[in-house]
């Protein structure tokens, strides 16, 4: 008789199949994710000689980059509940490939309609990747682990805010090649990588475990077993079903926490260099560049080390309250600070808008199941994608009202506020799960 492998053993066993599943699959989809962001935030970096070329007005701009968000929105939920029916590989391969076309027709747009149009495809075919992701991240990976995965997958935002720059503007300097403008080039370039990028996923990715090409029958059967085994001892999940997750007053309140992080991410991100220009007295340059590499540079680094520290602590309502409390008073305080200070308070901001995000995620995880899981995930990014949207006009709003529009003062406190009541909400949600028990 062949002995029964020890506990011990095959938790060795799992934790080296948990390993080869990482290196196969993270560097992949951090990967889709830069390209996502590239497609959708390069128009930034040729806003004036494009605007200039095409005649796009600055509401034109805001119009188009605005309902980019409104649709991304509205269109996540549906699209991860297509995913599960099809399977990750397939879904996938066919979102990046679409927004690899889109982007790449932002190239051969001229006017403000046709900008204004490709921004809302952008936004359709974008949708479905950063909530499918993350819904992977459940299908391939045990709950003690998933927080340090996605933690691993959320460096793709900085990692695109600290090389999108350098990239896109060398893309830029190709203007005039074959008579044709800079940001013709950077639109066509890192829209066909993002086609190939596509078209490598069909081959590259599987749909669970149990199918993975990576993985023998035995390492694809422990993987599964042990992700059910953590499915199964999750108390707190309480919906299996859509329309249970619609119903569920906490996943709606987890879609406020949400929205809420999401208003810091972008009333950062849309103003950090003009902020930095701001603070040390010069125009936006290479000088400025730098400088605001520096807080995507921290959120890089506390992005890697927060969900680690978040899965051997727990309480993860508590924690991301804790991380929101600290990112509101910091974006506010980045207001009133000299540029030293102000600095300092930045990067701790950006690092807590993004680290909190792999930690938040895994509280609709702990709630939802099956469908319940795939369209929850779905409504919490669509929520939150609104975020992108208000976030600028709320900055904008706040300091006309106030009257701070050389400073930003009034702005950058309501941006403050905002994740501020996303860190009550956080906490408001963890005592109840805590009650529960």
């Amino acid at each position: 008789m062949t002995k029964e492998p020890t506990s011990a053993a095959k938790q060795v066993r799992l934790d080296k199949i948990i390993i080869k599943t990482t290196k196969r699959l993270v560097p992949f989809l951090l990967l889709m994710y830069v390209m996502a962001f590239f497609d959708r935030s390069n128009i930034s970096y040729a806003q004036q000689s494009y605007m200039a070329d095409t005649g796009l007005t600055a509401q034109g701009y805001a119009l188009g980059s605005g309902l980019f968000f409104v649709i991304y929105s509205f269109l996540g939920a549906p699209s991860n509940l297509m995913m599960r029916k099809v399977g990750a590989r397939r879904w996938l391969t066919i979102l990046t490939i679409l927004w690899g076309i889109v982007g790449t027709g932002m190239a051969f747009t001229h006017n403000q309609t046709q900008f204004i149009v490709v921004r809302i495809l952008l936004g359709v075919a974008e949708a479905g990747f950063f909530p499918g992701a993350i819904y992977l991240t459940t299908i391939f990976f045990p709950r003690k682990q998933q927080d340090e995965i996605r933690g691993l997958f959320y460096m793709g935002a900085p990692l695109a805010m600290i090389i999108g720059a350098p990239v896109s503007g060398l893309l830029l300097q190709m203007h005039g090649i074959l008579g044709m403008p800079g940001w013709f080039w950077m639109f066509l370039i890192e829209g066909v990588a993002a086609i190939a990028v596509g078209i490598a996923a069909y081959f590259y990715l599987d749909d669970s475990p149990k199918t993975a090409r990576f993985l023998d029958a035995g390492e694809g059967e422990i993987l599964a077993e042990a992700i059910a085994h953590g499915e199964a001892d999750t108390k707190t999940k309480t919906e299996s079903s859509m329309s249970g997750a619609l119903g569920s007053w906490r996943v709606w309140a987890l879609s406020i926490v949400y929205f809420m992080i999401q208003v810091g991410v972008y009333g950062i991100t849309f103003y950090l260099p003009s902020q930095v220009s701001g603070l040390i007295g010069k125009k936006v340059g290479m000088e400025v560049s730098l400088i605001s590499m520096l807080p995507w540079l921290c959120a890089l680094i506390g992005t890697w080390l927060l969900p680690k520290w978040s899965t051997k602590i727990g309480h993860h309502h508590l924690f991301v309250a804790a991380i929101l409390l600290i990112t509101g008073c910091s974006i506010a305080l980045s207001a009133f600070a000299k540029p030293l200070p102000a600095i300092l308070c930045l990067c701790i901001a950006a690092t807590g808008v993004i680290a909190s995000q792999p930690i938040f995620w895994r509280m609709p995880t702990e709630l939802l199941t099956g469908a319940a899981l795939a369209g929850g995930i779905g409504i919490v990014n669509m929520v939150g994608g609104f975020g992108g949207f208000f976030a600028p006009n709320i900055r904008v709003w706040f300091d006309s009202l106030f009257g701070t529009v050389a400073t930003g003062r009034a702005g950058l406190v309501a941006l403050g506020s905002f994740v501020l009541v996303g860190a009550l909400i956080s906490w408001l949600v963890g005592l109840s799960e805590h009650e529960k028990r």
